[in-house]
């Protein structure tokens, strides 16, 4: 990945101009009233960019796509890898425009009487005025992760809030953990922030400001349901059984387009698993297989060295195997989860949508049989206007943005999974060349 690069300090970008407009559905006070007297700095490592530059942007830029989705230029199977590094090259040049970094890094368990529970330390470096230092680290749990969510729903529910990794894992199958498990879980963690933090709107949310720098979260816990998901709450049980008249086409075609996504991929993830399942069987036989060669080989005084070989070829065999094996669980089926996720959060948006313009419909539809002297609109009817408006043009800019990262995401994951397979196949042909002139050895003599 790209995260090694330094990211440098800018001025704020223009971004910062969105804070200032008041959007119609907006009733949060402004981030700059958060959390001043309980941040505490640390000086930390610079966090790095992970994602690409979440802008707007057609499908003619010069981003890391290449036509029919093929590489222009592609290396020979020994240098494969330079792919890889020549795409996360061109992801770094987007960070160039960032003024706000997070990263999630440094797990620690903690045992207590009543619980035992992860911590991971979130850093953040910053040139924004919102924010009153520069750079703070604090140390957050999952709940935290999960309130931050829960809050960023609440109080922008017209934008796609990306997923948290799953909560409950079966008890017995995984050890939560397990370094495995951690590791897995601190990335999906790692990039939950960034892809917010990437987010022109989202990442000014004072919610977001908090999580970022409060020592202590329990006081903004504390505080009750806002009035703006009240307000969605009472939409829904008013609207429930209201049938759409004039629902935009193109939401129909996102949800259908979400529908047959997240079913290619729950088949992707399904297949992957049992091919896991067998690889992992595989690697048992190997490691049984190899040694049966080696401890032969003390019988045949002539076949000594070539059975050897054997043995040593198939144990590198079975490294190798097990690497391709760890890439696949740890890199591969994580990036397929987080977007089945994130399909199901984005249909549950398009259905508050959906729900703000059939209250929009009933109210006009109320007001038109009213036909009363005056031929002005309702206010509130024009207020539920506006707010159809505002989901229809923040859900546009948000599915543009998630079409951007999901190719360059997925881009990313296959050259990935292409390179680690050349590996797998170039280490065990160089293991089985290796034994070949031992063979011909052994040849020559009579």
């Amino acid at each position: 990945m790209s995260g090694s690069s330094t990211p440098k300090s800018l001025p704020t970008s223009g971004q910062q101009s969105l804070h200032d407009i008041k959007h119609p559905l907006s009733c949060s006070p402004s981030a700059e009233d958060d959390a001043a007297g309980e941040n505490g700095a640390v000086i930390i490592e610079s966090p790095s960019p992970d994602l690409p530059n979440t802008e707007p942007s057609s499908l003619a830029d010069k981003d890391l796509s290449l036509p029919n989705g093929t590489p222009a230029d592609t290396s020979s199977p020994a240098s494969s890898s330079s792919l890889l590094n020549r795409l996360q090259l061109d992801d770094d040049l987007d960070g160039e425009t960032r003024d706000l970094f997070v990263t999630v890094d440094d797990p620690k368990k903690h045992v207590c009487t009543m619980e035992t529970y992860i911590t991971y330390r979130v850093s953040t470096k910053t040139t924004r005025t919102e924010f009153d230092l520069p750079e703070y680290s604090i140390r957050r749990r999952y709940q935290d992760f999960d309130w931050l969510r829960n809050k960023l729903e609440e109080t922008q529910p017209t934008h796609f809030i990306p997923p948290l990794p799953e909560k409950f894992v079966v008890k017995g199958v995984v050890d939560r953990f397990s370094e495995e498990f951690v590791e897995t879980r601190r990335k999906a963690l790692d990039k939950f922030l960034k892809r917010i933090a990437d987010h022109p709107v989202l990442s000014f949310n004072e919610h977001f400001n908090v999580f970022l720098t409060a020592k202590d979260l329990n006081s903004h816990k504390k505080q009750g349901i806002t009035l703006l998901s009240k307000m969605g709450e009472s939409v829904r049980y008013v609207t429930s059984g209201y049938k759409l008249r004039n629902r935009p086409v193109e939401f129909a075609t996102i949800t259908d387009y979400l529908d047959t996504f997240q079913l290619k991929l729950g088949t992707i993830d399904r297949i992957a698993q049992r091919i896991i399942k067998e690889e992992v069987e595989y690697l048992m036989e190997l490691r049984e297989y190899g040694p049966v060669y080696s401890t032969w080989s003390g019988l045949e005084r002539e076949l000594n060295e070539p059975l050897e070989g054997v043995s040593a070829c198939v144990g590198n065999c079975s490294t190798a195997l097990e690497e391709l094996t760890e890439d696949m669980s740890e890199d591969f089926l994580p990036v397929i989860r987080e977007y089945m996720l994130y399909s199901e959060s984005m249909k549950t948006v398009l259905k508050k949508r959906d729900q703000v313009q059939a209250e929009y419909e009933a109210k006009a539809e109320a007001a038109a049989l009213k036909r009363e002297e005056r031929s002005t609109v309702p206010t509130d009817v024009e207020k539920c206007q506006d707010k159809v408006e505002c989901f229809n043009a923040d859900l546009k800019a948000d599915m543009d943005r998630w079409q951007n990262n999901k190719r360059q995401d997925f881009r990313q994951l296959l050259m990935g999974m292409a390179d680690k397979n050349i590996q797998y196949y170039e280490k065990c042909l160089t293991a089985w060349e290796s034994i070949i002139p031992l063979l011909q050895d052994k040849q020559e003599p009579k």
